[in-house]
C-alpha cells in the first residue's frame, strides 16, 4: 500500500505539471490552485523519499554505480529547478500571491516548468534504466520522454497560447462603468496597437490571442481596448499611433521578428503626426516589444517638444515588467517629467477596467 501510495503522488505531480502546462485551457485560477496541488505532492514525495537526502551525504561516492551518480544528478537538477519554479510561480502570480514580485517573468517561469518537466520524465525514466537489463532500449525511451517534454514547453505551448486561445467581448461589459475625473491637468490619451498598424488576414478574427480580441464581432487591439477603458473612465480623447509606412505583418511571430529587427536597428517607422502641444499630461498606453517600446512609439516621442509636461505609462506585457521601456521614454521625452508606472499582464486586459479606475483616482506624483 505504502509503495502504491507513493506511485500515486509520482503520477499526480507529472499529470497535474502536464496539465499546467495547457495554461490556455484552464485559466488563470485554476493554474495557481493546481500548482499549489503539485507542490504539495512535491513535499509528500520528499518526505517518502527521504532516505535519498541521506544517501547523498553517507557513504562513499565512487562506491556508486555510474547509472546512480547520473540518477543524482539528474534528481538535484531537479530539485533546484522545482524550487526556483516555486518562487518563479508566485512571482507570476496574480490571484494567490499578487504581492510577490520576485522572478515575475512569464517567459522565465515558461522555461522553468519545461525544465521541470523534462528533468521529472528522466528522473522517472531513470528508475526504469536502473532496473531494467534492456539499458539501451530504456535509455532510448527516456531521451524520446525528455525530447517530448521540451517540445511540448518549448514548442507547443507558446503555439497554443498564440493560436488556440480566442478572446471574445462585449464593449459594454468591458468599456463602460463607473466614471471619475483626470486627476491632473488638461491630458490626452495616446496609444500603439496592433489593429490599424497591420494587414490582418481575412481570418485573423478566427483565432484572435493575447494581443487582438473580437469585441462585439469586430477586431479590436488590447491597448485600444485599454484606451477605451480610460476614455469612459475620465471622458478624456483618445488618439493612435498610426504607422504611413509599410505595415506589420499580421502573423504575430512575423511581427515579432520585424520588431526585433527594428528594435536592434534602431528604426523609426514613419507615422501620421500626432501634436500634443496643447496638452499637459500624456497618458500613454503601449504594448512592450522584446522588452521595450515599438519603434513607432519612438517616433512619436521624437516628433514632439516635451519640455514641462507630465507622461503617465500604462504598459501591456506578456512575459516581464517593463522598466526598460520606462527608461528608454525617458531618454526621448527630454524635458518631461515621466512618472505613474502601470504594468498590465495582457491576459488580464479584457477585465483591467476596475485595476485602471483605481490607478486613476490615485493621487499623481509630482
Amino acid at each position: 500500500m505504502h509503495k502504491l501510495f507513493e506511485k500515486i503522488v509520482d503520477i499526480a505531480m507529472y499529470l497535474i505539471l502536464l496539465v499546467q502546462m495547457l495554461y490556455v485551457f484552464t485559466g488563470n485560477v485554476a493554474h495557481e490552485l493546481l500548482g499549489m496541488g503539485l507542490f504539495v505532492c512535491l513535499v509528500i514525495h520528499c518526505i517518502q523519499k527521504r532516505w535519498w537526502f541521506r544517501s547523498l551525504f553517507s557513504g562513499s561516492c565512487t562506491a556508486k554505480s555510474v547509472e546512480r551518480k547520473v540518477f543524482d544528478v539528474i534528481t538535484i537538477l531537479l530539485f533546484i529547478s522545482i524550487i526556483s519554479l516555486m518562487f518563479s510561480s508566485m512571482g507570476v502570480s496574480r490571484t494567490l500571491f499578487p504581492w510577490f514580485d520576485i522572478l515575475g517573468y512569464v517567459s522565465l517561469h515558461r522555461y522553468l516548468a519545461t525544465a521541470v518537466l523534462s528533468l521529472g520524465a528522466a528522473h522517472g525514466m531513470m528508475h526504469f534504466v536502473m532496473r531494467t537489463q534492456k539499458k539501451k532500449r530504456a535509455i532510448f525511451i527516456m531521451i524520446v520522454a525528455v525530447g517530448a517534454s521540451l517540445a511540448i514547453g518549448l514548442s507547443l505551448v507558446p503555439y497554443l497560447n498564440r493560436h488556440a486561445k480566442k478572446v471574445e467581448i462585449h464593449l459594454t461589459d468591458a468599456v463602460y462603468g463607473e466614471k471619475t475625473g483626470w486627476n491632473g491637468n488638461n491630458a490626452l490619451i495616446v496609444y500603439f496597437t496592433r489593429v490599424g498598424n497591420t494587414d490582418f488576414a481575412e481570418d485573423v478574427d478566427a483565432v484572435s490571442g493575447a494581443s487582438l480580441m473580437v469585441a462585439d464581432g469586430e477586431l479590436v487591439g488590447s491597448n485600444e481596448l485599454l484606451a477605451m477603458m480610460m476614455s469612459d473612465i475620465t471622458g478624456l480623447e483618445t488618439r493612435a499611433i498610426t504607422v504611413t509606412g509599410k505595415r506589420y505583418p499580421s502573423d504575430y511571430d512575423d511581427t515579432v521578428s520585424v520588431a526585433g529587427a527594428e528594435k536592434r536597428e534602431a528604426a523609426r517607422p514613419d507615422i501620421e503626426p500626432l501634436d500634443i502641444s496643447g496638452y499637459d499630461d500624456i497618458i500613454l498606453i503601449y504594448p512592450l516589444w522584446w522588452g521595450d517600446i515599438p519603434m513607432p512609439v519612438a517616433t512619436f516621442f521624437e516628433q514632439n517638444d516635451w519640455t514641462g509636461k507630465n507622461v503617465y505609462l500604462i504598459a501591456s506585457q506578456g512575459s516581464s515588467g517593463f522598466a526598460a521601456s520606462t527608461e528608454t521614454i525617458k531618454g526621448l521625452a527630454v524635458g518631461a517629467n515621466v512618472t505613474e508606472v502601470m504594468s498590465i499582464y495582457c491576459e488580464d486586459i479584457p477585465d483591467a477596467r476596475q485595476s485602471l479606475l483605481e490607478w486613476v483616482r490615485k493621487p499623481k506624483a509630482e
